[in-house]
């Protein structure tokens, strides 16, 4: 799958099976992958091998062997990316590095009368309030502002996700 090669996964899928291979193990392996190594690229990627495990929980061999078949050339012909491996990677190795930062006080609820006189919340502006649903506010601790966790890819709908990135950023300029 990770190859983008139908043929050669078509053919150790059916190896697998034919040498006893319980199918839920390669639905197991075909989810984790639609995960890491498509990702964004094409975020269908995941559901389709979902419903397809699915399927084949309701229809049983042999018969299930056709949602097989179908993820495992799906899969193998999307667009890649592990964008999201990367970016979770980072966010977690940040997370550790600054485990006190303190959420943003204009993110913050304020379900006491002592919080709302302290300003939490105050400051907040709601996204949808705003031309494109969009507001320039910060969402890191202060020390953290500018960092970029997650870097899309260049294939598939990640190329969009790319552009609306490009399109906040140049909002938050203006």
């Amino acid at each position: 799958l990770r190859g983008s090669d139908p043929n050669g996964a078509l053919y150790w899928m059916a190896r697998m099976l034919e040498g006893g291979e319980d199918p839920l193990l390669l639905f197991r392996r075909a989810i984790a992958m639609a995960a890491e190594d498509i990702g964004l690229a094409d975020p269908q990627a995941l559901p389709l091998a979902v419903a397809a495990r699915e399927a084949y929980r309701q229809l049983g061999a042999p018969e299930g062997y056709l949602p097989l078949a179908e993820m495992t050339i799906y899969l193998a012909t999307a667009p890649k990316s592990n964008s999201v491996v990367l970016a979770l990677g980072a966010a977690l190795e940040l997370a550790r590095e600054t485990p006190a930062e303190p959420v943003p006080v204009h993110l913050r609820n304020a379900p006491t009368q002592l919080m709302k006189e302290l300003g939490y919340g105050a400051a907040y502006q709601y996204p949808h309030d705003f031309p494109g649903h969009f507001t320039a506010q910060a969402y890191l601790p202060e020390m953290l502002l500018g960092r970029a966790l997650y870097t899309p890819g260049e294939l598939g709908y990640e190329k969009k996700v790319a552009e609306r990135l490009a399109w906040w950023r140049k909002q938050s300029e203006e």
